[in-house]
């Protein structure tokens, strides 16, 4: 899915935008919210046309680990202008409910 919007006319922060919006369709098919504001997502670093994203999962032993970071790198590389995505695999600090939005959290019925 490549974003078709001209790259060049865009700030650091609109392209950084694109991808917070990229994540957000990615799901653990496990929980009914995107990995963004499950909180999962530790870092996003664009520079250039290169992204690097440090990134967790609710559990370490995380069956679809391998489905969600090709989903992740594959939705960032589809934005126009973005050239490389290297998605790391962090475990610190460790996921706690308290990293999900406040969406989430309704979402999920914790609130």
């Amino acid at each position: 899915m490549a974003d078709n919007i001209n790259n060049e006319a865009l700030s650091k922060e609109e392209i950084e935008e694109r991808i917070v919006e990229a994540l957000k369709t990615v799901y653990d098919p496990e929980i009914p919210v995107n990995i963004y504001d499950l909180g999962l997502i530790y870092k996003i670093d664009l520079e250039g046309s290169e992204v690097t994203i440090d990134m967790t999962f609710t559990a370490p032993s995380c069956p679809m680990a391998d489905f969600i970071l090709d989903d992740v790198k594959q939705k960032i590389e589809g934005i126009t202008g973005i050239t490389k995505a290297t998605v790391n695999l962090v475990y610190e600090p460790e996921w706690s409910r308290d990293m999900m939005s406040e969406e989430a959290k309704l979402e999920l019925g914790l609130l």
